[in-house]
């Protein structure tokens, strides 16, 4: 029998729930990124259509669109422990179904489609379970900010290793189908039925409130929060900010400036890494700073660099460091605009927006923190929308003023940061 009343207060639990939710939030990641290398394979099954090879992404953000609200649901009424152990049921036959789609007689792009879009339902609920139980793990709102970072540390760590293990275990460039992905597929299968297994036999720290069914909590309620209300707004838009710089980067790198595939995806890899490197800042500095003097700054430092990218003349050029020889750790340099290195760096400032903006967005809201998380999920949404919007305005015009989008979207994250964010209208 689960007993908690205050979260915190459970140091044992404690430290278990912390070291889970960091190792699935680690699985988040590493689940969603192998959709960029399985896209190539994709794009050549669907005979070179662009589109095709974004469907698997797009199918994955789509999935906490309609799951995000229903794993608010689950987890309001039955807990961190069942949603999370719900959500690791439902991404193992995410999994399966893709590694179906390749092994039947004739590979089936559709069913492939299904089962990325099964596996986001996973990552949704998982991510419903993991953002308030570590926020909630924290003894104040600036320690609940701190865990979130850390927590956000492994995702982006995930995210940089996982296109280089899956593209090595796929066998790089020369893999022509979905079942070249069997090992990646097996090994995440096993991965969810180990995190099922730990999951069933641990204690998770619950809420008093536990059980309270939607209907008794009154979920309209929320929204009289003002830094609730516009804070899910601020979330759709950063998920797109974060995407949107990388795939764009990607495109205008590739498309653009005709670099190659490879070293394009390498260095769009580093802005993943400045993504971690950033989080990992902000976990050190997370306890003393407080999430709304965190998100000024990094607002304002993304909104410079994204300008100065724009501004500057592309045949202004640096050398960049890319890393050519994964075992042996060796790097030759690449020349490339200033721009890009500029908006690579954005990764260390947009890496602490999630965490910040969901800490500041539930403060006040007590036991509607679990209900309220579900509705943030739908709005992750925002990664599979905002960069198709990105691309359709580098299309019309050019790929580097496209990022005029994104300097925009940072205007209405300081907005919230700076105004936004304050509490007002708490529920009674």
């Amino acid at each position: 029998m689960i007993e908690t009343k205050n979260i915190a207060d459970k140091r044992p639990s404690r430290v278990l729930a912390i070291i889970l939710m960091f190792a699935l939030f680690f699985m988040i990641a590493f689940v969603t990124a192998y959709q960029t290398p399985l896209g190539r394979v994709i794009k050549n099954l669907s005979n070179g259509d662009t589109l095709m090879s974004q469907l698997g992404m797009f199918a994955n953000f789509i999935g906490y669109a309609v799951m995000g609200y229903p794993a608010g649901v689950i987890l309001q009424r039955h807990g961190y422990r069942i949603t999370a152990l719900v959500a690791v049921t439902v991404g193992f036959f995410g999994v399966l179904i893709t590694f179906l789609s390749g092994n039947i007689a004739s590979q089936s792009v559709f069913l492939y489609l299904i089962g990325a879009f099964v596996a986001g339902f996973s990552m949704c609920m998982l991510n419903a379970v993991v953002n308030p139980m570590l926020n909630g793990l924290g003894k104040n709102q600036n320690q609940g900010n701190q865990l979130v970072q850390l927590g956000g540390a492994c995702n982006s760590l995930s995210a940089t290793l996982t296109p280089v293990v899956v593209g090595y275990l796929m066998g790089g460039a020369s893999a022509s189908s979905i079942a070249d992905a069997n090992q990646i597929f097996f090994l995440v299968m096993v991965i969810f039925a180990v995190a099922f297994l730990i999951l069933l036999f641990s204690r998770l720290p619950e809420d008093e409130d536990l059980g309270d069914k939607e209907d008794s909590i009154d979920v309209m309620l929320v929204f009289r929060n003002r830094n609730f209300t516009l804070g899910i707004l601020a979330i759709f838009i950063y998920v797109g900010i974060e995407v949107g710089i990388s795939y764009v980067l990607f495109q205008y790198m590739t498309e653009g400036l005709s670099i190659s595939e490879s070293v394009a995806g390498t260095l769009t890899g580093t802005y993943w890494l400045m993504m971690f490197v950033g989080r990992l800042c902000g976990g050190a500095i997370g306890a003393k700073v407080s999430s709304r003097a965190m998100l000024i700054f990094v607002s304002i430092m993304a909104m410079a660099f994204v300008a100065t990218a724009i501004l500057l003349p592309q045949s202004m050029q640096v050398d960049m460091p890319l890393l050519e020889n994964f075992g042996a750790i060796t790097f030759v340099k690449q020349v490339v605009p200033v721009s890009i290195l500029l908006l690579v760096l954005c990764g260390l400032f947009t890496s602490v927006m999630w965490g910040t903006i969901f800490n500041l967005s539930v403060a006040g809201l007590g036991k509607y923190v679990r209900i309220s998380s579900g509705i943030f999920m739908v709005m992750v949404c925002g990664g599979g929308i905002i960069p198709l919007m990105q691309s359709t305005i580098a299309e019309q015009f050019s790929y580097i003023s496209s990022f005029w989008l994104i300097f925009a979207l940072l205007g209405y994250i300081l907005f919230y940061a700076l105004y936004g964010s304050r509490v007002k209208n708490l529920m009674e």
